[in-house]
C-alpha cells in the first residue's frame, strides 16, 4: 500500500478522502496536535520535534528515539489502508520518516533509487537530514541513506508541499 506525505494543512482533507489507517505527526511540541477525527488513538504517533538538523536551545533536536518509535509504530502496519506521515509543510520531517520508512520496508532496495524516487514525485521534499543520519544507522545502512538523500540535492527553497504518494516497497 501507500504512503500519502502531506503537510498538516492538507491533512483534513486527506483523511477523509483516503481514510488512512495509520497517521504519523511530526510538529514542534509546542504545536502538537490531538488525534485527528476518523482515526484511532492507538493508530496516531505524534513526535514533538523541531524541524532543525542540529540541536539549539529551545527546540527539540530529532533523536534516535523518534525513529526507533517511528520504526515500532510503522510495524504495526499492515499496509492494507494508507499511512499518512505529516509535519507542518510537508517538505523535511515527513519526507525524512517516509524515506526512513520506506528504506526499512525494503531492505534489498538501494537506497538512491528510493531517494530519487522520492525526489520525482516530490521535488519541494527536503529530508531532515538529522532523522535520515540517525534512520541510516539504526538500520545499519552505512551512510548510504544519508548520501542518497544528498544527491538529490535541495528543493528550489520551497516553503510548502503538495500531498503526494509514496510507496514504501521501491
Amino acid at each position: 500500500m501507500t504512503m500519502i506525505v502531506c503537510g498538516l494543512a492538507d491533512l483534513p482533507r486527506v483523511i477523509t478522502q483516503r481514510r488512512p489507517s495509520h497517521v504519523v505527526t511530526l510538529l514542534d511540541p509546542m504545536t502538537m496536535i490531538s488525534t485527528p477525527d476518523g482515526v484511532a488513538p492507538d493508530r496516531h504517533l505524534q513526535l514533538g520535534v523541531n524541524d532543525i538538523s542540529q540541536p539549539a536551545e529551545g527546540m527539540t533536536a530529532p533523536q534516535e528515539d523518534l525513529v526507533h518509535r517511528l520504526l515500532a509504530f510503522a510495524q504495526t502496519w499492515d499496509e492494507r489502508a494508507p499511512m499518512v506521515v505529516h509535519c507542518w509543510a510537508g517538505i523535511s520531517r515527513s519526507t525524512a520518516s517516509a524515506f526512513t520508512l520506506a528504506c526499512a520496508r525494503s531492505p534489498e532496495a538501494d537506497e538512491a533509487a528510493i531517494a530519487w524516487t522520492l525526489r520525482s514525485l516530490a521535488p519541494h521534499a527536503y529530508p531532515n537530514r538529522r532523522i535520515v543520519a540517525l534512520a541510516d544507522d539504526l538500520l545499519g545502512r552505512g551512510g548510504r541513506m544519508v548520501d542518497a538523500i544528498t544527491a538529490i540535492g535541495g528543493n528550489g527553497y520551497s516553503s510548502l508541499g503538495a500531498p503526494f504518494d509514496f510507496s514504501p516497497r521501491h
